[in-house]
């Protein structure tokens, strides 16, 4: 089976070297089969910050190739405003802006603190319908502003670094939001030093989408959990999220690797399968309440809690350990499923035996799917994932 990811990859090298204009982004797999993002649109490089902005909210079909680092930083100036200290340990615990009232109702306690901050990193960029955005090289990308999907369709987000936004403060921007929306294809990116989520969904659907290819690079200065890692990784908690979670590198990160779930009345189907998580000191996969996660081929090194359970508000998720529990699949998938593996990490749990959660993942695109054995994940992820593999 996995001959056909190696096409895939030798596909878009071939295509992008065929012609400067000839910018291959492959093929979406996963739940986002069939995305074509900006299609046929002559591509196009934004030449200043406010085109770039103007090109990626309109309503034209584009496909827009980004050569540098787009640097939002400073490009709005600051704001100075109400926040708390939430955590007082030690080193470099981050702050908290005050956003909707959060310290207030969430941290009574935290001490008040005066915050200055990058006002570009909570107002993230609007990415309209049929576009895609691409990253050429190894060096291109957007710092200091994130991006923000609202009920929208046919995206491509492709081979871009995401970083430097406002890291010090929770609440201080995400690198991709998206709250309703279909057809997103979010693939070969690599995202650090993020104030609040790598990738969050919200309260709408987000449905025929598949994160995949990414690294997620947890290394920081400031940190929720004062251990030199990002805590705030991915969160999906729309209220019928159906996304593909695949072949990303999770690289130090201490929580939320994905949180999935939390919102009672809502439920997320989430495959998750083939990524490689390392060298996290807190947790990775966090299901919450409405949530049902398949785990499939994941590797854990050095992970101290690969998936969290128990607690009163606990969603549901499957890891096989065992060819019994694999084999369980067969009922519900018509395949069997592929074990994960922990090394040097904490135990899966016993969830791995809540073949409920199997009812969530019986449509075509989950019982097709091409996955690796856990024991090829490493070598695979760290060599493909992240900017400069497709472009």
């Amino acid at each position: 089976m996995w001959p056909s990811y190696k096409a895939y990859i030798v596909f878009l090298v071939t295509l992008a070297s065929a012609a400067d204009n000839a910018l291959a982004v492959g093929t979406a797999f996963g739940l986002a089969t069939g995305t074509t993002g900006g299609g046929s649109a002559t591509a196009a490089t934004p030449t200043s910050l406010a085109q770039l902005t103007t090109w990626l909210s309109d309503s034209t079909a584009r496909v827009i190739v980004l050569d540098r680092i787009f640097d939002y930083t400073s490009a709005e100036g600051t704001v100075t405003g109400a926040g708390c200290a939430p955590w007082t340990c030690t080193p470099s615990p981050q702050f908290a802006i005050n956003s909707n009232n959060w310290c207030t109702n969430y941290e009574p306690n935290a001490a008040s603190k005066t915050v200055t901050y990058y006002k570009a990193g909570v107002t993230p960029l609007a990415v309209g319908s049929n576009k895609t955005l691409l990253g050429k090289g190894s060096n291109a990308g957007i710092a200091g502003k994130g991006l923000k999907i609202t009920g929208g369709s046919n995206i491509i987000i492709q081979n871009l670094k995401i970083s430097n936004i406002n890291s010090m403060y929770v609440w201080g921007g995400d690198a991709i939001q998206i709250d309703g929306g279909s057809k997103i294809w979010i693939d070969h990116n690599t995202i650090q030093n993020i104030g609040r989520q790598m990738i969050a969904t919200g309260y709408g659907a987000v449905t025929q989408t598949t994160i995949s290819n990414n690294v997620f690079n947890g290394q920081t200065s400031y940190s929720a959990t004062c251990n030199g890692q990002h805590y705030w990784t991915a969160i999906l908690t729309g209220k019928a999220d159906q996304i593909t979670f695949a072949l990303n590198y999770l690289y130090q990160t201490s929580g939320r690797g994905p949180h999935v779930g939390g919102i009672g009345g809502y439920y997320q189907n989430i495959h998750l399968y083939n990524n490689y998580f390392v060298s996290s000191k807190g947790h990775a996969v966090d299901p919450e309440v409405g949530a049902k996660v398949l785990l499939e081929g994941n590797y854990f090194n050095s992970v101290v809690t690969p998936v969290l359970s128990g607690g009163t508000a606990i969603g549901q998720a499957y890891a096989p350990v065992t060819a019994a529990q694999a084999a369980a699949c067969s009922t519900l998938l018509g395949r069997k499923c592929v074990i994960n593996a922990a090394v040097s990490s904490g135990a899966l749990p016993g969830v791995a035996t809540d073949t409920g959660v199997l009812s969530g993942f019986i449509a075509s695109t989950f019982k097709s799917a091409t996955i690796l054995a856990a024991s090829a994940v490493p070598a695979y992820v760290q060599a493909n994932s992240g900017v400069g593999k497709v472009n």
